[in-house]
């Protein structure tokens, strides 16, 4: 099966009809960081097919599981992005959604504006900071994938929601110890179970909100 045909199946996994134009971009996307990855070791994954179902199919799992009321016009923040992820495959299908990528490795960051010029997202901020640095309250939402224990995620990236903003967890196994670890201030306001097509593992969505 040809990568646009993986990409195309996956995304009607996920109940998600895309333009043609939208799915070229995400392709490139996957190709832009296979370039990447032979010089600057940018992900694990090598091969473009799991690319496609366990960077772009699982980083796009997360929007058949939120309301559009958390997606419209919203100031998006990923933490510890990497390779931009989950932020870039969410910037390209969501061009409303005006999303920032904050990540510590330089080189990790240099991929990324890279990807923000050769992919022509304008809805796409590159920061390369730590993120207790930055100021706090300017994010209506803050998404990490695999970035920190939640205890730690709420540690250093709970002051960057607006006050009725919401942390955003991709997880694999429910994490019930990490749970019952989170600080008094913070409680789960939701917890969803994720299906990423092809991809034979559990995922997880944990929402967390100020108590």
């Amino acid at each position: 099966m040809s990568l646009a045909a993986a990409l195309h199946q996956g995304l009607a996994g996920l109940g998600l009809d895309l333009p043609a134009a939208v799915q070229a971009r995400l392709l490139a996307y996957v190709a832009l960081l296979k370039k990447w990855n032979a010089t600057y070791n940018l992900t694990a994954i090598r091969d473009e097919g799991e690319m496609v179902t366990q960077h772009l199919l699982d980083s796009l799992s997360v929007l058949p599981a939120l309301q559009e009321l958390a997606l419209v016009g919203r100031r998006w923040a990923d933490i510890g992005s990497g390779a931009g992820l989950p932020g870039i495959p969410l910037a390209i299908v969501r061009p409303d959604l005006d999303m920032t990528l904050v990540e510590t490795v330089a080189k990790k960051s240099a991929f990324q504006r890279q990807a923000k010029i050769e992919l022509g997202l304008a809805n796409l901020t590159v920061v390369n900071r730590r993120v207790e640095e930055l100021p706090g309250g300017g994010f209506d939402a803050v998404i990490s994938r695999a970035f920190a224990e939640l205890a730690d995620f709420v540690r250093l990236a709970g002051h960057l929601p607006t006050p009725d903003g919401r942390l955003y967890a991709m997880k694999g196994l429910l994490p019930e110890d990490e749970i019952s670890r989170l600080p008094q201030a913070w409680a789960v306001a939701d917890c969803i179970r994720l299906s990423v097509p092809g991809l034979d593992a559990q995922r997880h969505l944990i929402i967390l909100e100020r108590a």
